[in-house]
């Protein structure tokens, strides 16, 4: 299998034809696209999308290879992935941060990043070290520099208010 990301959980079915009920995941509408391939999580068979428009706070989403409600319930609360390839420059997924290791820009460790949680349309990084919890939001003028390589996040203190202004003369 390759690289996948969970991008909805399907919830319930609706009718006889085998529509779904699914609790979108993803910041991404495309991957609701019809067409779109998605799969069950770790199967490797595919379930192309049909049909797909809004329903209340998710989707209903019809597959080529679902044609009844029988077969579409066997896919309740199952979550569905797509394929992790050709994402656009600059977007990190939260399992891509987890674990990461937090430095300020003068070079102080701040611990690793153990959770991540939104506020509003923000996410805050939990960072956990050896002088305590740390949240930090993932917001330009604060996260100056992520490197997935390294898996290292680098950090600006005064932003954070971790120093004062007078520190940085």
């Amino acid at each position: 299998m390759t690289d996948r990301l969970v991008v909805g959980l399907v919830r319930g079915v609706h009718g006889l034809k085998g529509a779904v009920r699914v609790e979108v995941l993803s910041d991404n509408p495309d991957r609701f696209a019809v067409g779109s391939v998605l799969h069950l999580e770790g199967d490797d068979r595919p379930l192309t999308i049909l049909s797909a428009h809004r329903d209340g706070p998710g989707m209903l989403v019809r597959f080529r290879e679902v044609n009844d409600r029988p077969t579409a319930d066997t896919l309740r609360d199952a979550y569905l992935e797509a394929e992790a390839s050709d994402l656009p420059t600059q977007t990190y997924y939260w399992h891509d941060i987890e674990g990461c290791a937090v430095v300020t820009d003068d070079g102080e460790e701040l611990g690793k990043v153990t959770e991540i949680f939104r506020v509003g349309g923000s996410e805050i990084y939990v960072v956990r070290g050896s002088s305590g919890e740390t949240l930090v939001p993932a917001v330009a003028d604060v996260v100056k520099e992520i490197d997935l390589a390294a898996k290292r996040i680098i950090v600006n203190a005064t932003t954070l208010g971790l120093r004062g202004e007078a520190e940085d003369e």
